[in-house]
């Protein structure tokens, strides 16, 4: 009876998510993901957002309003806005994927007496007591989804949010585009040739936007105590405009085996390609996507041990945790990963992400809080 009852809960409800834009991103994604999900089970999802290139993926579920806006005005204006929405279409939950359109969703709800849902994809920075009271938003839903434990914890250390309404909902991977059987021999030997890789040579692979939190400069003094291994770093991510930051990283990689690539289509070509992932961040990630999709690639890990990193990488079994900021380190973590390469770790890896990081897990986890209000 009540697995039964527990299919049919969400048939005819209609579930608001609201996050600033769909351009792309963890959030993003897996908005669309958790969309998909709740029209598979009978409900109706509308998304409320800036708009963006992702927008066209939700049809005629999108709707375009300016919830990006910071401004206190807006912000007002945009709580009115959603109200609106909220009454004319009938919505019975309210899920906030931001800080900013979460303020102006919050009295939306609240006035419409309809649950309100907050994810918290990050740990904000929380410097002074102003920043502090903004972000409380996210810690005010009827349930509070965090993407990692580190993430929990942070919610209830910082915020004072209660540990029951706070769940733990890890983001997830798209286990079969992310899958070394669907990648084609020639995929990655074309990959490599652009790449500029030496016949028989390993890559080490850092993805991620060009910014000093990535750690890059940390890979690339590390490779300074790899010159016996053969070994390319490949650090694939957009500048964003930081040209001088990747101006400073070639400069500091001149003389390596080093090759910077702005982007590529397919990621999971990259890590087929790649010997082993690193994850070099100085700050802790509230998740480690990157992490995560080269797990299910069964490629060994080598993270900063920082945030949600130890969630995904199981140390000695799957990769290595090191300190971070430190390029000795991460040499040492790297000769361990490359040399424990193998089948035995690829189907450790593989089975890890499996178990907890897919897409399917995180979205039957979050209609499962929906479940709990509704």
């Amino acid at each position: 009876m009540e697995s039964s009852r527990a299919g049919t809960e969400l048939q005819g409800k209609t579930v608001l998510q609201v996050l600033p834009a769909l351009e792309a991103g963890g959030a993003e994604l897996g908005t669309l993901d958790v969309a998909a999900a709740l029209r598979g089970a009978g409900a109706r999802v509308l998304v409320a957002s800036s708009g963006g290139r992702m927008a066209a993926g939700l049809g005629a579920d999108h709707i375009r309003l300016p919830v990006d806006t910071k401004n206190p005005i807006g912000l007002w204006r945009n709580s009115g806005r959603l109200g609106t929405l909220i009454a004319r279409e009938g919505v019975d939950l309210v899920h906030a994927h931001s800080r900013a359109p979460a303020w102006s969703a919050r009295a939306a709800a609240r006035r419409a007496r309809v649950p309100f849902v907050t994810t918290v994809h990050g740990a904000y920075g929380a410097g002074s007591a102003a920043k502090r009271a903004y972000n409380r938003v996210m810690a005010s839903g009827d349930r509070v989804i965090a993407v990692s434990d580190f993430i929990a914890e942070h919610v209830e250390e910082l915020y004072g949010c209660p540990r029951d309404r706070v769940r733990v909902v890890h983001q997830g991977i798209d286990a079969v585009a992310f899958d070394p059987s669907a990648v084609r021999a020639q995929e990655k030997v074309k990959l490599r040739t652009a790449w500029g890789i030496p016949e028989g040579a390993v890559v080490a692979l850092l993805p991620g936007r060009l910014t000093r939190l990535k750690g890059h400069g940390v890979l690339i003094e590390a490779m300074r105590g790899l010159g016996d291994m053969n070994l390319v770093a490949v650090f694939i991510g957009s500048d964003r405009s930081r040209e001088a930051y990747r101006r400073e990283l070639e400069s500091l990689a001149e003389g390596l085996p080093a090759h910077f690539a702005d982007h590529t289509d397919n990621m999971a070509v990259a890590y087929a390609a790649s010997d082993v992932v690193v994850s070099a961040s100085i700050r802790p990630e509230s998740f480690g996507r990157v992490l995560a999709e080269a797990g299910a690639m069964g490629l060994p890990a080598v993270s900063s041990d920082l945030g949600a990193a130890r969630e995904i990488v199981r140390h000695g079994e799957t990769g290595w945790l090191v300190p971070p900021g430190d390029p000795a380190a991460l040499a040492e973590g790297i000769r361990k990963a490359l040399f424990a390469a193998g089948p035995a770790l690829a189907a450790r890896a593989r089975a890890h992400v499996l178990a907890h990081f897919t897409q399917d897990l995180m979205c039957a986890k979050t209609l499962a809080v929906y479940r709990e209000l509704l």
